[in-house]
């Protein structure tokens, strides 16, 4: 299973915010979010609350489970 997420279309439809300002909202580095949005970083629980709580959605509307078929 992998974790997918929506930030960057909640980040465009929210005025087009950048990640930077996205980053400075929540409290991490810009980077971060980048990696998150990239799925090369899975966010604390925390970090997850703090990027829904910023675009007014539920956790569940910004990131989603990938299942993987080949697992066994």
């Amino acid at each position: 299973m992998k974790l997918g997420n929506n930030i960057r279309k909640f980040r465009f439809e929210n005025n087009e915010t950048s990640q930077e300002e996205l980053a400075a909202a929540v409290g991490v580095t810009r980077q971060t979010i980048h990696a998150v949005e990239k799925g090369k970083f899975v966010p604390s629980t925390l970090l997850a609350f703090k990027i829904a709580r910023h675009f007014r959605v539920n956790v569940e509307d910004l990131f989603y489970v990938i299942e993987n078929n080949t697992e066994v």
